[in-house]
């Protein structure tokens, strides 16, 4: 019977904001009178907060290595997207300014990387002062003005556009079909490789999880997923953001669950001089998280001056703030050495509801900051009493 209850409570902790983002939504739900879930509200959920999941994409890896964070990323991001609002308003090629604006991105994180892995100056110490230099540089760059884009084959790739969407090859009259495809393709695919880890554990002669509870949980992720694309089909389909957020999950999920560069991630996050001991050299991992936290900066710039067809000096303002929050609340520890991309999707999805709650419901932008300070404290304080726990 301990058991049973152990396994339990396991199981409500590995779920608790999944719980969470569900009472969430039922709450708001409620208050707006059904406004929230409207197929509109819920692209805009994606569109808007698509620089949530990138950056927190790259946040996680810096906070596996021992609970560091990067409280530059936002001005870098500032930065960035001013590089190439200004290079395409001098007529440069679109993917010319891209590629400068990813490799930007690089060059400022293994800048912060090295300080951080090979002088050893604290995270918290190195990214301020780079959230400083990089917003002044920022308005360096645009000189104080906002710089238009006008680049149609750019704002459409990366989200900025009425026609930022996969168009229906379907042409579907009343639901966008191509939606429902790519829906059905995603779950398939989740299927199939759901089976093929159940087999490659079976070949090698490992313990399998019970069927029934593994078909269960397979079975409300499609489910979820086919709702979630049934919404996105009744407005005008696939957002160009989503794509770009999929990939994103996709690779460093990849990362951090199929590669020796992520376990060496959480190995230093979990004990810094034992891996060190083991002869991984810390440095080099420290400095990996830093310079892919740089490429993600790079990457959320594009969409962000991409949805909003320009850059500003005052573009990127709390964004790592969001990407911080994302992580914690999607159960990265803030010792270091815990958190997985299914949890930021779910951190970003809450803080991005929440968001677009309050907002509906008309409440003051001041009162909103407070709600996920609470928020914020609440997954923090649950993560320090799971740790004593532990002890």
């Amino acid at each position: 019977m301990k058991k049973k209850q152990n396994s339990g409570s396991s199981i409500l902790k590995k779920y608790t904001m999944v719980i969470a983002l569900i009472a969430i939504v039922i709450f708001f739900q409620i208050k707006t009178g059904g406004s929230i879930l409207l197929p509109q509200n819920i692209n805009n959920l994606i569109s808007q907060n698509a620089y949530v999941f990138v950056l927190a994409a790259g946040m996680l890896l810096c906070i596996l290595t021992g609970g560091n964070i990067d409280l530059a990323c936002g001005s870098v991001v500032c930065f960035v997207g001013g590089i190439g609002a200004v290079l395409m308003d001098k007529d440069i090629n679109e993917w010319v300014a891209v590629a400068i604006m990813l490799i930007g991105g690089v060059l400022v994180g293994a800048w912060q990387g090295f300080w951080i892995a090979y002088v050893k100056v604290p995270p918290f110490i190195a990214t301020l002062a780079g959230m400083y230099a990089f917003r002044g540089l920022s308005n360096v760059v645009l000189q104080g003005f906002a710089v238009g884009i006008s680049n149609v084959n750019f704002i459409n790739v990366f989200g900025g556009g009425a026609d930022c969407y996969v168009p229906d090859f379907f042409h579907g009259e009343n639901i966008n079909i191509t939606c429902l495809v790519g829906g059905i393709i995603l779950c398939v695919a989740y299927i199939i490789s759901v089976l093929a880890k159940r087999l490659d554990a079976k070949s090698k002669g490992y313990e399998l999880s019970p069927a029934v509870p593994e078909l269960a949980k397979t079975a409300i992720i499609c489910a979820a997923v086919m709702w979630f694309f049934y919404k996105l089909a009744n407005y005008k389909g696939i957002p160009a953001a989503l794509i770009w957020i999929v990939l994103v999950l996709l690779v460093y999920g990849y990362i951090t669950s199929n590669t020796t560069m992520g376990r060496y991630l959480y190995a230093v996050g979990g004990n810094e001089k034992a891996t060190k001991l083991s002869g991984i050299d810390p440095r080099k991992v420290y400095f990996f998280a830093y310079v892919n936290m740089g490429l993600m900066s790079g990457l959320a710039g594009i969409l962000t001056v991409a949805r909003a067809t320009q850059a500003q000096p005052t573009f990127g303002q709390g964004y790592e703030m969001d990407a911080i929050a994302a992580c914690f609340i999607g159960g990265a520890s803030a010792y270091g050495g815990e958190g997985n991309i299914f949890g930021i999707v779910i951190g970003a999805l809450l803080m991005g509801v929440i968001n677009m709650g309050m907002s509906i419901m008309g409440m003051e932008a001041n009162y909103q900051k407070v709600v996920k300070g609470i928020v914020v404290l609440v997954a923090i304080i649950f993560d320090v009493l799971s740790n004593k726990k532990k002890k």
